[in-house]
């Protein structure tokens, strides 16, 4: 019983931070930013990444905990899918805890700034944050759902 338990624990914190994922990505974000005022939306999303990526810190490490506490009980062959996750809890927690910050700055220097060269300037260091931010987000979705994938299939369910 504690195996099957343990189990469902690894899937269930897959399953929330892959679809946490999908839905703010495809349904959520972009939604926001089509019924919104643009300024408006940046602060609606930049008041929800943090626990966009709360979750992701979340389910990462049980995704990794229980994964490790499966292999350990001899029911599962993880070293790929421990790599993988490692990958994804990594760009997980540099994406939070550094990419964000730096978005959050360069938006604050762009409302403060009066000076039009200045603001485009910092309008473009914005955009290639967001860019960078962006790529690391679909890095960890198609990680992920190639880790679903093994998942589904190593624990024959």
């Amino acid at each position: 019983m504690l195996i099957l338990f343990v189990k469902f624990i690894h899937l269930m914190s897959l399953v929330v931070w892959i679809g946490s994922i999908i839905f703010f990505s495809f349904f959520g974000a972009p939604s926001i930013f089509k019924v919104l005022e643009r300024e408006l939306a940046g602060n609606l999303v930049g008041n929800i990444f943090p626990k966009y990526w709360m979750i992701g810190y979340i389910c990462s490490t049980v995704a990794i905990g229980s994964l490790l506490l499966l292999w350990k009980m001899g029911t599962s062959s993880a070293i790929v899918r421990t790599i993988l996750l490692s990958i994804m809890m990594i760009i997980t927690f540099y994406t939070g805890l550094r990419i964000g910050p730096m978005v959050r700055e360069a938006k604050t220097q762009m409302r403060a700034t009066e000076d039009v060269e200045k603001k485009e300037e910092l309008r473009q260091r914005f955009l290639k944050i967001h860019r960078r931010s962006s790529e690391m987000n679909v890095t960890i979705l198609i990680l992920g759902i190639v880790t679903i994938f093994m998942t589904a299939y190593h624990l024959r369910i």
